[in-house]
């Protein structure tokens, strides 16, 4: 049983997130509050710590970046960010990220409770990948070297890297992304995010990395010193035009109840890709992108997935290496070289 406190302002909220995560019969909310200050009167008293929290981020007396730091450094817990601000301030969120939170939901102004009752499947997988996370200490600058490596002597060729990632993914991205040069190989990004908050994150890498990134368009080039990272609620795949390679931007279903998944990309990239392409799948809970690296494997591509110790999540990585899709098992502080390497 996974035990779940609910912090949030509107007491309509706290009812129905209940009455919806308890859909799932692994999940038991054992309270509530208002506010953070109310959370931790309450929490201090209480026979159970709960294994996770739901926090909304703008509420009365302390905000939830505050009580997200206070939480962290006094009794860490994993966080779940529950919250409209998150959707229109995707800064806010960001830093919510930085300072520990395992991950976002971003819940509509209006239709809340449609939403939230719509949303059950996943919201339960939300709590699920947060209470199996590991806390890490988040990074504090990105560094120009990884392991020693220049990587100003090291040459690239053409080729495309393929990176699909979920829990833990956006700091594991800015971990890599920061790490290399302006002359990387041309790299398409699946992260599972909430819709409004790719272009936000996409725009902050930018800003701290020597290559550029940006969200992708449909109809954009893949190109040797760019990122391109999948818009959130849009599939995201890799096709030829003529002698060069553009990302198509779709609707389409959930796929793995992902929108974008990684398998769309990777399946895309070992059907269009092939031997050229070096795929990596990282942190995150499920099976989303599993079979796609196995494809790219098959399809004479390079595969590899982050190893246990360094991944928040080990359920993607884990899931590939048991079907046999990774042809290397990686450390996250090795991934910027192994994509620099011939």
């Amino acid at each position: 049983m996974i035990y779940v406190y609910i912090i949030d302002d509107s007491a309509v909220v706290r009812s129905v997130l209940k009455q919806v995560l308890e859909m799932n019969s692994d999940i038991k909310v054992i309270g509530s509050s208002p506010d953070p200050v109310f959370a931790l009167e309450k929490l201090g008293k209480s026979e159970r710590w709960p294994d996770v929290i739901v926090l909304d981020i703008e509420m009365p007396r302390m905000d939830g970046i505050s009580f997200l730091k206070k939480i962290m450094h006094t009794h860490p817990t994993p966080i779940l960010i529950c919250s409209s601000l998150a959707e229109e301030s995707s800064e806010t969120a960001w830093v919510a990220l930085k300072e520990g939170a395992v991950g976002i939901v971003t819940k509509p102004k209006i239709g809340l409770k449609d939403f939230l009752e719509d949303s059950a499947v996943y919201l339960g997988e939300c709590i699920r990948s947060a209470s199996i996370s590991k806390l890490k200490h988040q990074i504090s600058a990105p560094s120009p070297k990884t392991n020693g490596l220049d990587f100003t002597k090291i040459a690239t060729t053409d080729r495309i890297v393929a990176i699909g990632t979920s829990t833990g993914g956006t700091i594991a991205l800015e971990e890599i992304l920061t790490s290399l040069p302006a002359n990387s190989p041309g790299i398409v990004i699946v992260q599972h995010m909430p819709e409004k908050f790719t272009e936000a994150f996409a725009n902050r890498l930018d800003k701290i990395c020597k290559i550029t990134v940006r969200e992708a368009k449909d109809g954009d080039r893949i190109q040797e010193g760019i990122a391109l990272i999948a818009p959130g609620n849009k599939h995201m795949e890799v096709v030829g035009s003529g002698a060069q390679f553009i990302v198509r931007i779709t609707d389409g279903p959930l796929v793995n109840r992902h929108r974008p998944s990684v398998d769309v990309l990777f399946h895309s990239v070992a059907k269009h890709v092939g031997r050229n392409a070096k795929a990596f799948l990282l942190t995150g809970m499920g099976a989303d992108g599993a079979a796609g690296l196995l494809e790219i494997r098959q399809a004479g591509g390079r595969t590899i997935a982050q190893d246990e110790e360094s991944s928040v999540v080990f359920g993607m990585p884990r899931e590939a290496i048991e079907r046999g899709a990774a042809e290397k098992i990686l450390s996250l502080g090795d991934v910027p070289s192994e994509i620099l390497a011939g």
